[in-house]
Parts: structure tokens; sequence; C-alpha cells
């Protein structure tokens, strides 16, 4: 469990500081978008108050609560699965990514009402109209690590 409690705080811990870089030290706030490496990396503000690409988004102060309570709930469920489990050191890893991912998404809804996106990659002709976080990046691959690295049969 102490690699997830590691991995989790390290995630939390840079999903915080680079939003308080870029969104206040660089004021994205205010300025809405910062062209980092174009077309590659812009740094374009967006306020997601419901979860992935928007989706239940609303400005109802319920949905703002619902979210918090079902991501500390599936954080709290993950890290309880895990101790039970007690699979090898990269599910470990990836719960930690999901949870602490998870943690900085609720502490972002708990300080502004939504949660900070700013992150925006286009390639290729492409334009991704889509901003993201740290956190949505760990979120993704602790999920997809758990998938990979969790679910064998021990008596195999």
């Amino acid at each position: 469990m102490r690699r997830l409690w590691q991995i989790a705080a390290a995630t939390f811990v840079l999903d915080q500081a680079t939003k308080l870089a870029v969104v206040h030290w660089m004021d994205l706030a205010t300025r809405g978008a910062i062209e980092v490496a174009p077309p590659f990396l812009t740094f374009r503000m967006a306020w997601n108050r419901g979860i992935n690409f928007g989706l239940m988004a609303g400005e109802a102060a319920a949905t703002k609560w619902i979210l918090v309570a079902l991501a500390l709930g599936i954080s709290a469920w993950v890290v309880r699965w895990l101790a039970r489990e007690r699979p090898g050191r990269w599910a470990m890893a990836s719960g930690g990514l999901l949870v602490g991912g998870a943690l900085g998404n609720v502490v972002d809804r708990l300080l502004y009402g939504a949660v900070a996106d700013f992150l925006n990659m286009s390639c290729c002709g492409i334009e991704n109209p889509f901003s993201f976080n740290v956190a949505d990046v760990a979120i993704f691959m602790g999920a997809v690590g758990l998938i990979l690295f969790t679910g064998r049969d021990k008596r195999a």
C-alpha cells in the first residue's frame, strides 16, 4: 500500500503545482490561451463543471457535490479493493495514479467549483477543441493500468 500512497501523493502534488503555475502564475485564467509549441501544445483555459469532455456539466450546486462524492467514493473503493487483494507493484502504482488524479480534481471542485483544465494538444491539421490536465492523464493511465495489472486468477 505504500507504493499506492506515494504515487497518489506525487500525482496530486504534480497536478496542483501545474495548475498553480499555469492557471495562476502565468495568469491563464485571465489570458485564456498561451501558445507554448504551436500547434502541438497550447495552454487553453477551460473550467470543466462536468466529467470528461464536459459530460454531466451543470451549474447546479448539486452537480458539484455529486461529482465530488463520486470521485471520493471511487477512490475509497479502489484503495479498499487493492488493500484487500494485494496485487503487484504495477497495480498499486496504477491505483495511486487514479486516486491522486481524482483527489486533485476534487480539490479543484472545492476551490473553484469546477476542474481547471489547460492542456490542449493538436497535431497534423486536426485541431483538438478539448483541454485536460495532469489529473485527467493520471486517472486515465491509472484506470488502464488497473485493467492490465489486476484480475488474474491466482491459481493459474
